[in-house]
């Protein structure tokens, strides 16, 4: 089978069927979210994730390692700082998890960091039932064999082959896709985000999108519609969300912005865009 044989266009009416918070709901029922991620090298990865999560879902949890914890309460004044003992009910009151951005790659482990391996494989295997995506210096440590079938992984090209062993093309997303029963969305200029079932081709987006962080942006993105959406339309949604918002800041400043304008951005576009398909 080639790519062209399963390939979709995303139709960008289908952002009118993402979970829209009742006018009489509570605190707490449009979304809690948990962010497991930070290291003392990438303490600012994380902060962008849960950034563009607060303003889609009631509540987000952040959990580092202490030293990035309490950086992070310095700069993140929209959510709750947890330390690591108190993960496992954090991971059961919220209704997805993040991990991985910011998270020290193997080879690159300070003292006094996390073994991203050893956290993110005891995590998973101790709450196989909960909604993960899956992320950055996670998804260049653990095996493949590891992801729960219910997860959202969002590898760039290089952490796709890491994982899998194999480049990352249409054909292999969907082939690693259906093998283990998760959601890729595969990131670079054109992204592609498969499932069991299908694949959406996601163009649009520009250079500016080449800048350090814009990858944990789309991954806070993409766990704050899993709290309350599928997994497919959760990641295809983010997807072109993202990409949208990279598009509207090249008509204020060309392509001179950063991964905080990206975050900042993301609400407004996704304003706009679910108003359109009303």
């Amino acid at each position: 089978m080639v790519f062209e044989d399963f390939m979709k266009q995303f139709d960008e009416s289908l952002l009118k069927n993402l979970y829209k918070p009742d006018r009489g709901s509570h605190k707490g029922q449009n979304g809690k979210l948990l962010i497991i991620g930070g290291s003392k090298l990438f303490h600012s990865a994380s902060i962008w994730a849960a950034e563009v999560a607060s303003r889609i879902v009631d509540m987000v949890f952040y959990s580092s390692i202490d030293e990035n914890n309490e950086i992070v309460k310095g700069k993140f004044q929209n959510g709750i700082v947890v330390p690591r003992k108190k993960l496992d009910h954090y991971i059961e009151d919220a209704d997805c998890i993040l991990i991985g951005p910011g998270l020290p790659r193997e080879e690159g482990v300070e003292e006094g960091d996390d073994d991203t391996k050893i956290l993110t494989e005891s995590l998973i295997k101790k709450h196989p039932s909960k909604r993960w995506v899956i992320d950055g210096g996670s998804l260049q440590v653990i095996g493949p064999d590891t992801l729960p079938p219910n997860s959202i992984i969002t590898p760039h090209h290089k952490e796709f082959e890491i994982l899998f062993g194999t480049s990352g093309t249409e054909d292999t997303a969907f082939e690693m896709a259906k093998k283990y029963g998760i959601t890729i969305l595969l990131k670079g200029p054109k992204d592609i985000v498969c499932n069991i079932n299908e694949c959406f081709e996601i163009v649009g987006g520009n250079v500016g999108m080449t800048k350090g962080g814009t990858g944990d942006v789309l991954a806070g993105l993409v766990a704050s519609f899993y709290c309350k959406n599928d997994a497919l339309l959760s990641a295809a949604s983010a997807a072109v969300i993202n990409k949208k918002a990279a598009e509207s800041l090249e008509k204020k400043m060309g392509t001179f912005f950063n991964a905080t304008d990206l975050a900042n951005e993301i609400p407004i576009v996704l304003n706009t865009l679910t108003k359109n398909y009303d």
